[in-house]
């Protein structure tokens, strides 16, 4: 039974071939990835399925429902590493997978699976990969992105999924939060964790520092999360906020999934943290300037974004990693006391929520 089964409704529910999946790397959409396991296991259950990943995002994979084991391989980004390439391939080949689904239109993401002689790869159409993917998919461009709120996802009969199936895709134990709690002398109160890091300079909104003073000074416990790139952030967010401020930021990303996930609400650039936070139906605020809310925003119903409205600029959204006009005012003109006023409002909404 082949994956094109799937998509006319007739796959094989007995089937049990397990399935491996290639997924986009970066965080953020290393968590999007999910929607296809979840769509997998809807149409499969018996099939497992497992997520080719780095090692930055091996955490991620304990939290997948429906995953049953990560593959932690790192091949470099700039370079082919083609020992590295065939070392993968006999690791996938042990592992006698019946299909590959490839979701990177590189050349690059299909030589692993291609070598290891797994039966069925499916992909999309990119960068000349005939003979590394042998059933080609098209019009990658009319889909939804991964789980889209706005978009209707149906069954193989044509009937919508339930209104609540995107949410939530990672699932943390409720004890491993209180033992992540516990080890960090954190209390059990609602905070708000700042994710003040992003890929892309432009991406950063500069504001935590006041954000966190004013949050403080309305009596909110607040947390700083990130990797270690963001310390030296982190180290001034602590200042501007005095003892109410917590430095959390690692090297383990583990670290920032159990901080999203015991976070009352989290404020964030367009960043990973903002999609593993979305993911784990913490009510999410996404600061966005550069890059588009209609393609990024956080996928859940607890989320909101933040964009400037004071003007119109012909730049915005310009999906550039650095400012080349109009002095960075799509972030600029974001202020923090206006972050700080939807953050209250989210956090109030959250516990009504929660007492109804």
């Amino acid at each position: 039974m082949n994956i094109d089964s799937q998509l006319s409704g007739d796959a094989d529910r007995s089937d049990t071939s397990p399935i491996l999946i290639v997924p986009y790397m970066w965080i953020g959409d290393f968590v999007r990835n999910h929607t296809v396991v979840r769509v997998l296991k809807e149409r499969w259950p018996n099939r497992p399925v497992d997520l080719l990943t780095t090692s930055l995002c091996a955490p991620l994979v304990d939290y997948m429902p429906g995953v049953r084991a990560g593959i932690v391989w790192d091949l470099p980004r700039s370079r082919l590493a083609v020992s590295r390439q065939f070392g993968l391939a006999k690791l996938l080949r042990e592992r006698n997978y019946g299909t590959a689904l490839v979701l990177p239109r590189t050349w690059k993401a299909a030589i692993a699976p291609a070598l290891a002689g797994i039966p069925e790869r499916v992909g999309f159409v990119g960068e000349f990969r005939f003979g590394l993917i042998n059933r080609w998919r098209r019009g990658e461009k009319k889909l939804p992105r991964f789980i889209d709120k706005n978009a209707a996802l149906a069954q193989p009969d044509g009937t919508p999924l339930p209104a609540e199936w995107p949410v939530p895709q990672l699932r943390v134990p409720a004890e491993e939060i209180v033992r992540w709690r516990q080890a960090n002398g954190l209390s059990a109160g609602a905070a708000v964790a700042l994710a003040p890091g992003s890929v892309g300079v432009s991406k950063r909104w500069t504001y935590y520092p006041e954000a966190a003073r004013l949050l403080v000074e309305r009596g909110l416990e607040v947390w700083v999360v990130g990797g270690p790139a963001e310390k030296g952030l982190a180290q001034e967010i602590v200042a501007a906020g005095g003892p109410g401020v917590r430095d959390l930021t690692g090297t383990d990303l583990r670290n920032g999934v159990l901080a999203m996930a015991a976070a009352g609400v989290a404020i964030s650039n367009d960043s990973g943290l903002m999609h593993i936070a979305a993911a784990l139906s913490t009510p999410t605020m996404g600061i966005f300037g550069p890059t588009s809310p209609y393609l990024w925003a956080p996928l859940n119903g607890l989320a909101a974004t933040v964009v400037q409205d004071k003007s119109v600029l012909s730049c915005q959204p310009c999906q550039s990693t650095i400012c080349k006009m109009n002095d960075h005012r799509c972030m600029r003109d974001i202020a923090a006391s206006e972050v700080v006023a939807i953050a209250q409002r989210v956090l109030g909404e959250a516990g009504v929520r929660a007492t109804t």
